[in-house]
């Protein structure tokens, strides 16, 4: 199969729906990768390094959106690609449709068949795609939250580890937040 990867266009997105390995794995299986010019430079993946996993090298999104019988992303697709989507085309990424009327409805318009990570399922009934998400943000959420408790944030100016000198930092800030 030719396998499609744009640049993510979300704004704030800049992960990339496959890295080099996953490139390399599948065009050892046969598959043809397409990979959109400098798609993966925001998440630290050169263009070099998609042709050394035996990628080639798409010029634009529509060229992959043309040529690609699966398209592999990250978030949903925006507007501009939904418009670019074909019938029988396998678009594969994170949908999040409850909450998106208009994204659906171009699906459905388009007649592809999509695939969302957060609902693919393993023979237990678990998330396998989602899982590491949930993981990577649980990590998240405690640097998320001291950079919360910075003065320059508005917050009470605490370290969670505490300071040295200043016993009950942490037991302080938690009864305070209760």
């Amino acid at each position: 199969m030719k396998i499609g990867v744009p640049k993510e266009i979300k704004p704030q997105e800049n992960r990339i729906g496959l890295t080099p390995d996953s490139v390399k794995t599948l065009v050892s299986e046969g598959h043809e990768v397409l990979v959109e010019n400098n798609g993966g430079f925001e998440a630290g993946f050169e263009n070099d390094q998609y042709i050394k996993a035996g990628a080639k090298i798409a010029d634009t999104a529509a060229d992959i959106f043309n040529d690609a019988e699966i398209i592999v992303k990250v978030k949903e697709p925006q507007k501009v690609e939904v418009d670019m989507i074909r019938e029988n085309q396998i678009v594969y990424t994170y949908l999040h449709l409850a909450a998106a009327k208009e994204l659906t409805k171009g699906l459905i318009k388009s007649k592809s068949i999509n695939i969302a990570y957060e609902t693919v399922t393993d023979d237990n009934g678990r998330l396998p795609l989602l899982a590491p998400m949930s993981a990577v943000a649980g990590r998240m959420s405690v640097q998320a939250g001291a950079h919360c408790l910075e003065k320059n944030q508005s917050g009470r100016g605490l370290l969670l580890g505490g300071a040295p000198g200043v016993t009950g930092g942490m037991k302080l800030f938690l009864q305070m937040n209760k």
